[in-house]
């Protein structure tokens, strides 16, 4: 089984950093291999940098010549897209923010979000009530770190375990890590906050290797139905027809 994990930044460093964490959950057989867009935001904190990255991911996905692929991991918690890569491959695509709440679900009655900045939280919520989970979401809290911050353990552990403080008084018995910047992490401050932590990276591989093991892909029958045949202009590119959505390495 061959998972692509799509980063929804730029940072090379970064994808490097997710791809470590989805191996170390990926089960045996199961080949992980990240991808970085070409263009975008070099982190994404806000809803200008969401919605560039979407594209960018998705163009990422479109001209993607590598080895075929059973499952598509979208690694930006919160971030759009979603749908529209749905639509754009034939094979289940799992994003980490839905992976890691509906995985939390199952482990206590109410959940919350650690993630970096403030700014992101209300985009997070919204996600989170798309997805469908959002009324067992406590609370979204922020570090106050920005994405490209995370790469100082020490004080990432310290901000993310005064935040994690905050979303369990106001209710949580799970905690999601609200970055995939901050795979990884759940190793080193579940033990001190005495609640299950949720890595949004792995959450997904393990849905992802779940729905390719069951032969349950995304469903053609209305919203999220193949892109309809008309012409698309992808960035500076001459006006050609894009059908998309043919098979795991899409058409165009």
């Amino acid at each position: 089984m061959r998972i692509v994990v799509t980063n929804c930044n730029t940072t090379q460093e970064m994808t490097e950093e997710i791809v470590r964490g989805a191996r170390a959950a990926a089960g045996p057989g199961t080949t992980v291999t990240g991808l970085t867009p070409g263009w975008g935001p070099e982190s994404a904190e806000g809803w200008l940098d969401s919605y560039l990255s979407a594209a960018a991911v998705m163009d990422a996905l479109r001209t993607y010549d590598g080895e075929p692929y059973d499952a598509v991991v979208m690694a930006g918690f919160g971030e759009h897209g979603r749908e529209g890569v749905r639509e754009l491959v034939d094979v289940p695509v799992v994003d980490i923010t839905e992976a890691a709440a509906h995985l939390a679900c199952l482990l206590g009655r109410r959940y919350g979000v650690v993630t970096t900045l403030e700014r992101s939280c209300g985009q997070i919520e919204d996600s989170l009530e798309l997805a469908g989970v959002g009324r067992n979401c406590a609370a979204v809290v922020g570090t106050g770190l920005g994405v490209l911050d995370l790469g100082d353990p020490e004080r990432t552990g310290a901000a993310f375990l005064a935040a994690a403080e905050r979303v369990r008084a106001a209710g949580a018995e799970v905690l999601v890590l609200g970055c995939a910047g901050m795979t990884g992490l759940e190793r080193t401050v579940g033990d001190k906050l005495g609640l299950p932590v949720v890595d949004g990276v792995g959450a997904a591989v393990k849905l992802a290797e779940g729905l390719v093991g069951l032969g349950l892909t995304t469903s053609r029958a209305g919203s999220l139905a193949r892109p309809m045949p008309k012409r698309r202009v992808w960035g500076a590119e001459q006006p050609t027809a894009h059908p998309c959505g043919t098979g795991a390495k899409p058409a165009g």
